[in-house]
């Protein structure tokens, strides 16, 4: 049996959910969100580690429980274009399909259980709240540091061939540190290339993986 890891942003939908937050949020500054942008993508090509990546860009963000409604409807239409159109596989296969990221429960789990994806299939980080304004996260989930999805995939003790699709290092290093059989760098979405080098395959959408499973 074979089970997918996907990861979320710039894989599941086109976009990184927590800059999306910040661009949607009552105070937005557009020096800020730049800020944060580039602060993702440090993160995300494994220059900064991943635990200060996520604390300076919450740091930067002035959100609150509206905000992150009112995202949720800007990733409604986000979902990347091959995820939209293999629906039915999405479904089909739920229970081989687990959605390992670094972004929040919040921002992912409304829009990927519309897919079928069970909710305990779900691993991602959760917002802390005072008076319904973002002060912080869980630090005490695996997925707030370095090295969370490699811990959580390790956790889930799956029997059988494990495939990782992301499009970041951090998906890379679940593959490099034995819990995954093969890592496809999905690039349909935005093309790392510091991360091309780790891939065993460029992914250009789902069809491709399908057309190699089945």
């Amino acid at each position: 049996m074979s089970y997918l890891i996907i990861d979320y942003d710039s894989t599941f939908i086109k976009v990184e959910s927590l800059d999306e937050l910040s661009k949607n949020s009552k105070n937005f500054n557009k020096k800020i969100h730049k800020e944060i942008i580039k602060i993702t993508e440090l993160g995300m090509e494994g220059k900064i580690s991943f635990s200060e990546s996520l604390e300076k860009r919450l740091k930067l963000i002035e959100s609150d429980k509206e905000d992150v409604q009112n995202t949720l409807k800007v990733l409604e239409n986000q979902i990347t274009d091959s995820f939209k159109e293999n629906e039915e596989f999405l479904k089909n296969y739920s229970e081989q399909i687990f959605i390992v990221s670094s972004g929040f429960h919040e921002l992912i789990d409304p829009i990927v259980t519309r897919y079928g994806i069970n909710k305990n299939n779900i691993f991602a980080n959760n917002f802390l709240y005072e008076k319904n304004k973002i002060i912080g996260f869980n630090k005490n989930n695996p997925l707030s540091k370095s090295h969370g999805k490699v811990e959580i995939v390790k956790s889930l003790n799956l029997k059988g061939k494990v495939i990782v699709i992301g499009d970041g290092y951090t998906d890379y290093e679940i593959k490099r540190d034995g819990y995954a059989d093969t890592f496809f760098l999905f690039i349909e979405n935005i093309k790392r290339d510091s991360v091309i080098k780790s891939a065993d395959y460029l992914l250009k959408s789902l069809d491709q993986l399908i057309k190699i499973i089945k």
